[in-house]
């Protein structure tokens, strides 16, 4: 019986153990402020620390996020990305913002983050939003959203957001990644470079030659 116990007190630490090395460490320091020098130190989630002592406020610090933006695109949106690329000082801190302008009927095209689970809120208009879960059933979550309201995308699934309001219509996004990645589908798929071979699209999507063909041409958004 002593023997299953110490094999119970070795399983249960092993199990500590990889939960404790499956998820972020925790901090240890107050910030790692990212810099461009590739003259020395080792790569940190994509990024080299500043010396802290040479850290400015600006360091985290972004302006503009109250100015619309350009939605004279093909879908109607723009998408104002605030991550580690715009605020240096959100290196290791696991967090980054967006902000999403819709002309009327504009699209925030189908899209995933893979490093980030998304959480919405409308602040002016009417989004129609939703995501679709993983291959097991491929079922789809949507709500109609009104100012104020709140919806959150799950990492890594593929979601959208169309604007079904008569007017323009705005929302901020709070991610959970300094640099969560975007792959919206449609450009990935039919507008790669070089572009994935028509054979295999056309059996994947079970359409005519001339169909992927069409929609090879039509991509390479501009909305990210």
């Amino acid at each position: 019986m002593k023997g299953v116990h110490i094999l119970l007190a070795i399983a249960l630490l092993a199990l500590a153990s990889y939960l404790a090395s499956a998820s972020d460490p925790s901090p240890l320091q107050d910030f790692c402020v990212a810099i461009n020098d590739t003259k020395n130190g080792v790569f940190v989630n994509g990024k080299f620390c500043k010396d802290p002592k040479k850290v400015k406020p600006n360091d985290f610090f972004f302006e503009g996020l109250n100015k619309p933006g350009d939605t004279s695109n093909s879908v109607g949106s723009r998408v104002t990305a605030v991550n580690v690329q715009q605020i240096l000082g959100l290196n290791t801190l696991g967090i980054s913002l967006a902000r999403i302008d819709f002309a009327p009927k504009g699209l925030n095209a189908p899209h995933t983050h893979p490093r980030a689970t998304e959480i919405l809120v409308v602040e002016e208009g009417t989004l129609y939003v939703g995501f679709v879960t993983s291959n097991t059933d491929n079922r789809l979550f949507t709500k109609v959203l009104n100012k104020g309201d709140v919806f959150v995308f799950p990492i890594g699934l593929i979601h959208f957001q169309l604007n079904v309001g008569d007017g323009n219509a705005v929302a901020f996004a709070g991610l959970s990644s300094q640099n969560p990645g975007v792959i919206t589908i449609a450009d990935a798929v039919f507008g790669s470079n070089p572009p994935i071979s028509p054979e295999v699209l056309t059996k994947a999507f079970q359409v005519d030659k001339n169909v992927v063909n069409y929609l090879q041409k039509q991509f390479g958004s501009d909305n990210n």
